[in-house]
């Protein structure tokens, strides 16, 4: 066990990360179910509005944190980066181990936090409601501690993951042929190094407002409201694209091994849309608070700005959907997948493009509208890419291979699953019913069971994977030949490579046409 915790060899801090992540991912799913549960039926089946809040609140927390953002930058990013550019290992490796023990330290926080009774203001925190009158407790209080842990494991994360591309790409390639999986981890580890600061001074200033009687945020003592929603969103915004971009990332590695292709079409200008969403994306984080009072002026500009996201997103599609033109191979797990991955992200943009308009958000906002839309983009979005990465990479990180027949299943189950759960929402959102309620009139009662129906398929996906892992694990599906029509520099060596890679180096030679 100790090896595990304190190993500074990057493989092994990878496969930690995904070990973490995965837990995470099943406690923040099981809270959905009891979410989709609660509202299956009019009423107050749970016998507590409070326990559904608090479930409410701790599902995003879980997924935000505790899935998405340790499987992709600590699991993908660690394993995979390194290994790509050629280097034996990531340039700060006591600092990588540094925030897995802060990563695993947060979760436990927040465990504790769950166990004295949790949060239950939502994942956004928005005072006043999160203040000490109407949010008492030390659960919230570690609630909040949790998520600066988090916060501080994940700067560390992606200082390491910056430094490794500076040196990496100086010692070992040129710039114009690094991944496009290694752009993507860099554009975000530039993100979080941005902004989750931001979210630092939020939540210690809200902390300071719970117990050391400032007035940052309470309008009582002539603190703003507003301020925090500044505050937080700056984050928050930048966030999505810190969850999404390294699935952009997989997505382009996938569309290049479908081909059997050196690169996606369009490499450098898949390499600009990268960094161009990473910087628009900072500059719209207004767009959650078209309600608050903003200006026209305010408004009209953060309305142009998040349409303008649209363009190098759109770039992105196009180059997939160009790379993979006139491929005549069978449609496998992994061709589903990535189209699977395009269709729902393509919905959730076109969706967000719709509430980028300050006068429908208007109406639109704090509906299952809204949750529809993101959840299109992390749900399906992220989710979709992220079972993409872990089909085309488990073979290299455990050496087993997982039954075809069985990928293409869970593909269909979590497919038919989550549209299902989601599709309904847009509707429901249309019909009016806000988010983060407990009951709701009867008109809405046939849609929500349709949701809900939707979560217990995805369910039975989520099962039929655990079972594909055991079985390839328990049985010994080792892999002794791994086809791969395009070489890769993570493949060099085989699956499950020994723990230091490329320990002399790798020479990358550039062919001048």
């Amino acid at each position: 066990m100790l090896r595990w915790l304190m190993s500074v060899n990057h493989k092994d801090i990878g496969l930690m990360y995904v070990l973490v992540g995965v837990w995470g991912g099943l406690m923040g799913f099981s809270m959905s179910l009891l979410i989709r549960l609660e509202l299956g039926s009019g009423g107050v089946w749970m016998g507590s509005e409070a326990v559904y809040n608090v479930l409410v609140t701790s599902h995003a927390v879980m997924m935000v944190f505790f899935l998405v953002m340790p499987v992709f930058m600590g699991g993908f990013g660690n394993w995979l980066m390194p290994v790509m550019l050629g280097l034996s290992d990531m340039a700060l490796p006591r600092l990588n181990n540094l925030s897995l023990i802060l990563l695993l330290a947060s979760l436990g926080v927040m465990g504790v936090s769950l166990l004295l009774g949790g949060g239950g203001a939502g994942w956004t925190m928005y005072p006043p409601l999160m203040l000490g009158d109407y949010s008492s407790g030390v659960a919230v209080d570690l609630m909040i501690l949790s998520l600066h842990v988090v916060g501080l494991s994940s700067i560390l994360g992606s200082i390491n993951i910056l430094i490794t591309w500076v040196a990496g790409s100086s010692v070992v390639y040129s710039v114009e042929q690094t991944p496009l999986f290694v752009w993507a981890l860099v554009t975000t580890a530039g993100l979080v190094v941005l902004t989750v600061p931001v979210l630092a001074a939020a939540l210690t200033m809200l902390l300071m407002d719970r117990n050391l009687n400032t007035s940052f945020f309470d309008p009582c003592g002539g603190g703003s409201p507003i301020l925090y929603q500044h505050l937080f969103w700056f984050f928050g915004h930048p966030e999505v694209y810190i969850l999404i971009l390294p699935g952009f990332g997989l997505v382009s590695h996938a569309v290049s091994s479908l081909g059997g292709k050196f690169e996606v079409f369009g490499y450098l200008g898949m390499v600009y849309a990268l960094l161009s969403i990473g910087a628009l994306g900072c500059l719209v984080w207004a767009h959650h608070m078209f309600t608050v009072g903003l200006d026209i002026d305010t408004r009209a500009y953060f309305s142009a700005a998040s349409m303008t996201i649209a363009v190098p997103t759109g770039i992105k599609v196009f180059s997939w959907l160009a790379s993979m033109y006139g491929l005549n191979t069978p449609m496998n797990s992994t061709g589903m997948w990535v189209l699977g991955f395009i269709l729902m992200f393509v919905i959730g943009g076109l969706t967000g493009v719709m509430l980028a308009n300050s006068s429908l958000d208007t109406v639109f906002h704090d509906t299952y509208f809204v949750v529809a839309h993101f959840h299109y983009v992390l749900s399906m979005g992220v989710v979709f890419s992220l079972f993409l990465g872990l089909n085309i990479w488990l073979p290299l990180f455990l050496g087993v291979g997982l039954s075809e027949l069985w990928l293409k299943v869970h593909f269909m189950l979590v497919f038919f699953g989550v549209n299902l759960t989601f599709i309904p929402q847009f509707i429901l959102g249309f019909m009016g019913m806000p988010r983060r309620y407990v009951d709701f009139p009867e008109s809405y009662e046939w849609w929500n069971v349709l949701s809900s129906l939707g979560s217990i398929l995805s369910l039975l996906g989520v099962i039929t994977y655990m079972g594909m892992l055991y079985m390839a694990l328990s049985g010994s599906r080792m892999v002794v030949f791994h086809y791969q029509m395009a070489p890769a520099m993570e493949w060099v060596e085989g699956s499950t490579p020994p723990h230091h890679s490329s320990i002399e180096g790798s020479l990358s030679v550039l062919k001048q046409v």
